[in-house]
């Protein structure tokens, strides 16, 4: 799969560009999350090839500029419902693994983000998804707390659970039904 516009190729990523990836992946978690690396929660970007190229049914997608090759952006999909803990038990019944596509790693440089980067990815995770015929379901979740990340998934969404209205308010985790085309 390869989309091409003027300024940037979204494609399946290889092992080229996998390095370009994590960097993009690490220097998000540092910067926008604030957490900095934490294996339990990040494990599956130091093992991008494991985690997203070698398995059948998940794709890593990358957001290329082309006017200098460098990975700007990237996407990604699997097959591994939420687990329970750390998620709600109701949100990991309702999203199984294996019949449940997760949405991971919609990531984009500060620089190259409001050009619809993240919209394209994900319309392409989704082609994807819809593609295998397995999957029932989208699921994502994602931290309020990172500006932006909250508005541009409830506008895809078809349903959200936002856990920060079970806790009382308050910091917490927003789950998303992300619809297939």
């Amino acid at each position: 799969m390869q989309v091409r516009t003027t300024d940037y190729t979204i494609r399946t990523a290889t092992t080229a560009d996998l390095d370009g990836a994590r960097a993009v992946m690490l220097d998000t978690v540092y910067r926008d999350f604030g957490t900095g690396y934490v294996p339990r929660w990040h494990g599956d970007i130091i093992d991008l090839g494991g985690a997203y190229v070698t398995p059948a049914r998940h794709t890593l997608l990358v957001a290329v500029d082309g006017r200098d090759g460098e990975v700007v952006a990237t996407g990604a999909l699997d097959s591994r419902g939420p687990a329970h803990p750390p998620n709600p038990a109701h949100v990991a019944e309702k999203y199984p693994s294996g019949v449940t596509a997760q949405l991971r790693r919609v990531y984009v440089r500060p620089e190259h983000r409001r050009r619809g980067l993240a919209r394209r990815l994900v319309d392409e995770l989704l082609a994807f998804a819809a593609a295998d015929g397995g999957y029932r379901a989208v699921y994502l979740h994602t931290d309020p707390a990172v500006t932006g990340a909250e508005p541009f998934w409830r506008s895809l969404a078809k349903v959200v659970h936002d856990e920060r209205e079970d806790a009382g308010g308050g910091q917490g985790i927003v789950h998303f039904d992300v619809p297939m085309p």
